[in-house]
């Protein structure tokens, strides 16, 4: 039977402490203890089985404005926060709403509804 060195064990134990302690200093760790496990825009909800979809978003775009009250986050899923991220990208390449210098529709299908209803 092999011999357990202990000494590696307990060093191996303490740097995993350690860095679960520095993850729970991380932003996400800190989102998560402070918000509901729910995704901000489309209201799905996350248990631990499938947590990892669920994101922080900077609602300023600035990864490095983590306030310690949590105001500049918001959580999302994965879904969620790639569509918001593409709208940004949208937006800057000037694609946004209400910007939009491209052509628009002209035909309207359903503008004569009311009269051809009327007629049957």
């Amino acid at each position: 039977m092999k011999r357990i060195d202990t000494a590696r064990l307990s060093r191996i134990t303490a740097e995993a402490r350690c860095a679960a302690e520095t993850r729970d200093q991380g932003y996400r760790e800190r989102a998560l203890k402070m918000y509901p496990w729910i995704c901000g825009r489309c209201a799905r909800e996350f248990s631990r089985s499938n947590l990892h979809e669920l994101t922080v978003h900077h609602r300023d775009h600035n990864h490095d404005n983590n306030p310690p009250d949590g105001s500049n986050w918001e959580l999302l899923c994965i879904y969620c926060h790639d569509n918001e991220h593409q709208r940004q990208i949208e937006a800057h390449a000037g694609k946004g709403s209400g910007s939009d210098t491209g052509t628009t529709a002209r035909h309207s299908p359903f503008a004569d509804l009311k009269s051809l209803l009327k007629e049957k």
